[in-house]
């Protein structure tokens, strides 16, 4: 009964997100803003449904019932119950079924907590949200029934993918899918900002909290992903362009660009027009990500469905919500009265150039994810790989790192030239003597892209903590030191992956037990090749001694067998020291009994995935910030009432 009652559940939801829907449109229709006390328990309840749907998918994975369907083809028994856990949404249904959760959930936090907004506004936010997920639950119950029975049941399931059984799952895509549905509400507020004719300062507050939760999610998301397939996949590399990958990529320029335009609205009542139409697009390419991920266009390690029909269905969806807002918005895009002016020398100026900056990359990673799967639809094969990314938006990158660096320095509205000019002397300053030193001791050794990466990541590291000269550090807002962090972190990044693609020394060899290999100034002994195994998988393991200088470190190196699935995995030994890391991985048996093995000495490569925690760890502190000011500021505004 356990199945039964999860689909219950989803179906109540389904019909409360109607009914949800048909009283905003008669609120707003009838102008009876009064109906929102009604709209508020709807929502709530399609929440606690939703998580309750989601709640027994997870007790069906955990207690291994095969007689459910997704069950029995993404479990085993044997199963150690993390993955039992992590594996409901591992795979298509169950991680739509997540989505819809999260949706859900979101939607009782904007009918609980959202007080900010007019009633109107906040009325045709619901509507909005729950149109939004009247789609899904359709999708779910008609195309994707993770609760569908099998008869009879197998006597065991045919086990999860291996390379998903990693700890990582149980965090990559749920932080990806809560930033995803973030993006959703923001969407939700711009629609009921553009219904009701009210796109200020006020509505970009309500909305700037989601806007930047979902930025800090898809920012964690992003990089837990990338250094999972780095550790995972065995290929040495942190980014490979993979249209999945891009597909979780382009939701995050998006939300970035919407996050500084949200905040100029909020702080400054300016960008009104261009902060609607990122909500869209931010919104559009979530919708695209789903698409690709889950319409069966793709064969990725990453994409969850192999169904065309669902595909199918994922593109009405994509037309009917992305076609139904781009509507919208043209045509309540003449009721929006431009916001405060600012000058040419101004902080807005350059944020709206990172925002075009921002807008023109999204646009090349989306013509080279999307056009290889057009012209394959024409009879024709094309291959856009890493060359054309590297190339085309990385330039665009180094530019939007410039203008990440001179933002923060110059005032609101207006600025003096000649001021601005004295306050970037001394980033200016350090990247000449970067390049200087680069270029006397790195000479040849680096090519262009890579040089200009590393000279800017160090100026931007320099001017990213200007904005905290001459302040009482103790007085600094939060908010300040997030940005701060968040742009010292952009620095910490960009220059990890300079670093990784300019001096990363890689070996290939075949070698017996008792050899003994050098490269990059390490020094491998290979010991022995013996057999272990584990929870649910067997294993040949390479027993190696790494030493550098003094140090002696012990290292496994392992090829795995999965044998349900039955799947052969590499399990790369990494080795992390201060300056990089030591990455080593165990090929297949050759003659004479070597084994090949492919080896990198990879300089400052963690300074990649540190960038990313930090840009995430400077948003969260800018949401607290942000937060508990509007909060003292509501507190001292009720105490001022009462006295």
């Amino acid at each position: 009964m356990i199945a039964e009652t999860g689909l219950a559940a989803l179906w109540l939801a389904a019909a409360l997100a109607l009914l949800q829907l048909i009283l905003s449109f008669a609120g707003l229709r009838g102008g009876k803003p009064e109906l929102l006390a009604a709209i508020r328990p709807v929502a709530i309840m399609q929440g606690l449904l939703t998580a309750l749907a989601f709640g027994l998918l997870i007790t069906l994975f955990l207690r291994s019932d095969m007689s459910v369907l997704l069950v029995a083809t993404n479990s085993h028994s044997m199963k150690p119950w993390l993955y039992k856990f992590a594996g409901t949404w591992g795979n298509h249904e169950g991680s739509m079924l997540l989505w819809v959760t999260v949706m859900g959930v979101a939607g009782s936090a904007v009918a609980l907590f959202e007080r900010a907004l007019r009633r109107d506004t906040h009325m045709a936010t619901l509507g909005a949200q729950a149109a939004i997920s009247l789609g899904f639950y359709a999708f779910l119950l008609f195309s994707s029934n993770p609760f569908a029975r099998i008869a009879p049941p197998p006597e065991d399931g045919q086990g999860l993918n291996p390379l998903l059984q990693d700890p990582g799952l149980a965090f990559h895509p749920p932080t990806l899918y809560l930033g995803y549905v973030g993006l959703s509400v923001a969407f939700s507020f711009a629609v009921g900002a553009l219904l009701t004719r009210r796109v200020d300062a006020a509505f970009a507050r309500a909305m700037r909290p989601w806007v930047l939760g979902a930025w800090i999610l898809l920012t964690l998301g992003i990089t837990a992903g990338s250094y999972w397939a780095y550790y995972e996949l065995g290929w040495g590399g942190w980014w490979f362009w993979d249209p999945v990958e891009n597909a979780s990529l382009m939701p995050w320029l998006a939300a970035t660009a919407l996050l500084h335009s949200v905040t100029v609205l909020a702080t400054r009542d300016s960008l009104r027009a261009w902060t609607v139409m990122l909500a869209v697009v931010a919104f559009s390419m979530s919708m695209v990500g789903t698409f690709l991920v889950r319409s069966g266009i793709l064969t990725s390690v990453h994409a969850f469905a192999v169904d065309p029909s669902r595909g199918s269905f994922i593109l009405a969806l994509l037309a009917i919500y992305i076609g139904g807002a781009l509507a919208l918005f043209g045509w309540r895009i003449g009721t929006v009265r431009e916001g405060a002016p600012f000058e040419l020398v101004s902080r807005e100026t350059l944020l709206v150039v990172n925002n075009l900056l921002l807008s023109v990359i999204l646009g090349i990673v989306l013509i080279g994810t999307l056009y290889p799967l057009m012209t394959e639809a024409f009879g024709h094969k094309v291959s856009v790989g890493a060359p054309y990314f590297d190339r085309i938006a990385g330039p665009l990158a180094l530019s939007l790192m410039v203008a990440l660096a001179v933002g923060p320095l110059l005032r609101w509205r207006r600025d003096d030239g000649r001021a601005a000019a004295r306050k970037l002397l001394i980033p200016l300053g350090v990247a000449i003597a970067v390049a200087a030193s680069i270029a006397i001791l790195a000479w040849g050794r680096m090519g262009l892209l890579p040089f200009l990466g590393l000279v800017i990541a160090i100026a931007v590291g320099v001017a990213s903590v200007l904005p905290l000269w001459g302040r009482n550090l103790l007085r600094t807002p939060l908010f300040t030191w997030g940005m701060v962090v968040a742009h010292l972190g952009c620095a910490v990044s960009m220059a990890g992956m300079a670093c990784d693609s300019a001096f990363t020394v890689e070996k290939l060899v075949a070698a017996r037990p008792g050899d003994t290999i050098s490269t990059a100034g390490w020094t491998l002994r290979f010991v022995q090749i013996m057999p272990i195994a584990g929870d649910n998988w067997t294993a040949l393991q390479a027993d190696m001694q790494a030493t550098r200088g003094s140090s002696t470190v012990a290292i496994h190196p392992q090829s795995r067998f999965f044998s349900s699935p039955p799947t052969s995995t590499t399990e790369a030994a990494l080795l992390t020291r201060w300056n990089g890391q030591l990455y080593v991985v165990l090929g297949e048996e050759v003659d004479n009994g070597r084994w090949q093995m492919r080896i990198w000495w990879k300089p400052f490569v963690t300074f990649i995935w540190l960038g990313g925690v930090m840009i995430a760890l400077g948003g969260a502190m800018a949401l607290v910030g942000r937060e508990r000011r509007g909060w003292m500021l509501k507190w001292k505004a009720r105490r001022r009432a009462r006295a």
